[in-house]
């Protein structure tokens, strides 16, 4: 067994479905309500997720949530795009490297994302997206690390729900054929065509904020049962009344196969 298959047997483990929680939102918008004091948030997350997404940054700020025995895995973002940049209205879908594999594992990661995004509208665009996940994800392997492919369409609020499933359908098997270990992507209107395309493990991420914690828990029921072996939640998982409350809430849904009602229910999530 490699150190890759160890670390990827932690997130999955047991073979248990993965709860991650993304706090990563300030490396593209800055402080958001919620996350204005990133190593507080990271102290009020449950112990039960499998793992934190965050900026390798602000590992050093967030020790720890990882320093403890059967805390959650630190994966990392290495590449910067603009296309997260909604706020400054970008499009092109530029990806640059921020950090390198050997860098973020000096801060402490054990679990690498490299995001990936195709039909920019520039074929030398998307190639050269191509080559910086491929380097990236070569190095990442080289020091036993899993890489989580992200596949995140340049805007993604311009497309029908149909278009939107066929380039997260495609995106997400180029991914695996490129060398991704994991997907993360959206869950689409036929989501179990997208994870039964692919040959590694699909998590569906959260989008984004849904105005009641049911319809959160919803849409991760949905992802399981689409045959997602997990979720990615951020703003859902982080801005509520009670963020522990309903990530464990999410860790009964997606781990448990319990129903978003009930979990609701049994951990008093109220909006």
């Amino acid at each position: 067994m490699t150190g890759r298959d160890i670390r990827l047997a932690r997130l999955f483990s047991g073979g248990r479905n993965a709860v991650v929680v993304a706090v990563d939102h300030g490396e593209f918008d800055g402080p958001l309500p919620g996350m204005e004091d990133l190593a507080d948030t990271v102290r009020k997350i449950d112990p039960c997720v499998s793992a934190i997404l965050l900026s390798p940054g602000m590992l050093r700020h967030t020790a720890h949530a990882f320093s403890v025995k059967g805390s959650p895995m630190a994966m990392v973002r290495l590449n910067w795009s603009t296309h997260f940049c909604f706020h400054w209205d970008y499009e092109a879908g530029i990806a640059v490297e921020a950090f390198s594999p050997q860098d973020a594992v000096a801060l402490g990661a054990e679990c690498v994302l490299i995001c990936l995004t195709l039909k920019t509208g520039d074929e030398g665009r998307d190639a050269a997206n191509v080559e910086l996940f491929c380097r990236l994800a070569a190095e990442a392997r080289r020091l036993g690390l899993p890489v989580v492919g992200e596949y995140f369409p340049a805007r993604p609020d311009r497309l029908s729900p149909e278009d939107l499933h066929d380039e997260v359908m495609r995106g997400s098997r180029i991914l695996a054929e490129v060398g991704a270990d994991l997907i993360k992507t959206y869950c689409t209107v036929r989501f179990n065509e997208v994870t039964q395309g692919c040959p590694v493990p699909v998590l569906g991420l959260g989008a984004e904020k849904t105005p009641r914690q049911i319809q959160a828990l919803e849409l991760a029921e949905r992802i399981v049962q689409g045959g997602g072996r997990g979720v990615v939640f951020g703003r859902n998982a982080v801005q509520v009344p009670d963020p522990a409350a309903f990530q464990r809430a999410l860790y009964a849904v997606v781990q448990e196969g319990v129903t978003a009602s009930e979990a609701a229910r049994a951990h008093g999530l109220q909006d």
